[in-house]
């Protein structure tokens, strides 16, 4: 059974996210919260599987909230929006959340996605997250000190960084390197390991800081293959 905490400050929204998860067998909401402080406490008094986190928050706001949950609990954060560009998105991605959903989203998509990143996989929708982060790295938030870090990868985990920031799924890039899904379930945790990254939103945020993925081609990315 999955355990689920969900805050949001709107009542009708904080309430109707637990209606639709508790409406599920697999999944139970285990409590709410109506800010940030108060989702933090409950994330490390109930030790919820996933926390449904309102990104825009009175007081404790849901960036700073997120952060909290992913140092202080093994809790993955899902985070939502109102909108798709939210500039807040893109610094809770770098916080530790797993993914972010529209807050339109449709009830049967919303208990897919809670399963989903609690499996540890990433929610990021390929389109919007690349137009998000190369908006955002492209105002200055790149950090090029994280270019040399990626001299600790590998070759294919090198490959299987920029396709993770192209949204590919575990079976996409097996397609693409042409190997196993246990072969680049390997990579991925290799990489992550190396870079100290968290799970593979955090990854898809590494590739654009560090320059390795850019914004530029027909694909709304281009990949820089120089070390």
């Amino acid at each position: 059974m999955l355990r689920v905490l969900v805050a949001d400050d709107q009542d009708l929204f904080r309430g109707g996210f637990a209606m639709i998860l508790d409406a599920h067998d697999d999944i139970t909401v285990v409590g709410e919260a109506a800010d940030g402080a108060e989702a933090v406490a409950k994330a490390v008094e109930l030790e919820p599987d996933v926390v449904l986190m309102d990104i825009r928050m009175p007081g404790l706001d849901g960036v700073e909230a997120t952060a909290q949950v992913c140092r202080r609990t093994d809790a993955k954060v899902l985070v939502l929006t109102m909108y798709d560009a939210d500039e807040y998105v893109y610094d809770a991605l770098r916080a530790g959340a797993s993914g972010f959903l529209l807050k339109d989203v449709r009830r049967d998509d919303l208990a897919r996605a809670v399963r989903l990143v609690a499996t540890g996989e990433s929610l990021l929708a390929p389109a919007i997250t690349r137009r998000l982060i190369a908006d955002f790295v492209g105002r200055g938030h790149a950090r090029p000190g994280l270019r040399q870090r990626l001299g600790e990868l590998t070759d294919r985990e090198m490959d299987t960084l920029r396709l993770l920031a192209r949204g590919r799924s575990n079976a996409e890039i097996a397609a693409d390197l042409v190997v196993t899904e246990h072969t680049v379930k390997s990579h991925v945790s290799n990489l992550l390991t190396k870079l100290d990254l968290r799970d593979r939103a955090q990854a898809v945020v590494f590739a654009y800081e560090s320059g390795l993925v850019v914004a530029g081609d027909q694909d709304g990315f281009r990949t820089d293959r120089r070390r």
